[in-house]
């Protein structure tokens, strides 16, 4: 295969893609995930009655994270023995305070541990890879680069200045830290930062083959699992993201599947812990 023919197959790979999009933001979530969402909320409504998911609470290991530091005053001690909770109503309060200090990295432990949840072994995928993380140099000015860049410029600027330049710091957990910082810090332009992890592309991506199929851009799905891939999305991919989301929230408030009031994260959290295929 030759260089213009490679680029050609990219160019048109990239056209299917945007056709795609374009009709999932022209629809947006199909009846069956209407239905299904609706479901949720009827059976959820009273643990989310101010329409945000901040008392979505997560399960943890304080000890686990023994050799973390520094370690936010609002997550158990790490020398407390068993489990701990911890909500995103606490760990966005321990963010907007560690913003306040500029203490970037605590702001990080806080939505690390957070996103890892109960997976975090001793040593495993969860606290090693933190250290590893904490243990970066340059990091502190990246973390605060992207709080400023948000703030100037938009969560895909944001989003785009932290791809790639933290090893080991991978999307699904620098939109974490991304998220929680936008509810302290307002984007400059465009919707306010959300989680995008391998679970929410996944239902991204089997939207995007419904589509696909029915609008005839991309019969077999080919499209759909390049662009919602299981990580390394790129930054225009997570702003196609974005802006499905807080469409997709208006839409479920307008069928009145959901609450008028309702915050997109919402509608995130629900996404993840609902599939209607």
């Amino acid at each position: 295969m030759t260089a213009d023919t490679s680029r050609e197959r990219n160019v048109n790979r990239q056209d299917r893609a945007d056709a795609v999009d374009r009709e999932m933001a022209a629809s947006l979530l199909p009846v069956a995930a209407v239905r299904a969402l609706g479901r949720w909320w009827s059976e959820n409504a009273l643990a989310y009655a101010d329409g945000t998911p901040g008392a979505h609470t997560v399960r943890y290991t304080p000890g686990r994270w023994a050799q973390i530091i520094p370690w936010p005053s609002t997550l158990a001690p790490t020398s407390c023995g068993g489990d701990a909770w911890v909500s995103r109503a606490e760990v966005a309060s321990a963010v907007a305070d560690a913003l306040r200090r500029e203490a970037f990295r605590e702001a990080l432990v806080a939505t690390y541990v957070w996103g890892k949840g109960k997976r975090g072994t001793p040593g495993g995928s969860g606290p090693a890879t933190l250290y590893k993380i904490l243990s970066v140099e340059g990091l502190d000015a990246a973390l605060a680069r992207a709080v400023t860049t948000l703030s100037e410029h938009g969560a895909k600027s944001a989003y785009a200045g932290l791809q790639s330049v933290v090893p080991g710091f991978g999307p699904s957990f620098y939109t974490k830290f991304l998220y929680f910082v936008g509810k302290t810090v307002s984007s400059a332009t465009g919707p306010q930062p959300l989680v995008l992890d391998r679970v929410l592309a996944r239902r991204l991506r089997s939207l995007a083959e419904y589509v696909g199929r029915e609008s005839g851009h991309d019969p077999d799905g080919s499209i759909a699992g390049w662009v919602w891939r299981d990580r390394n999305w790129s930054p225009h991919r997570y702003a196609v993201y974005l802006s499905f989301m807080h469409a997709a929230a208006r839409q479920l408030a307008d069928r009145g599947s959901w609450p008028s009031d309702a915050s997109p994260d919402l509608l995130e959290y629900a996404l993840f812990s609902v599939s209607w295929t």
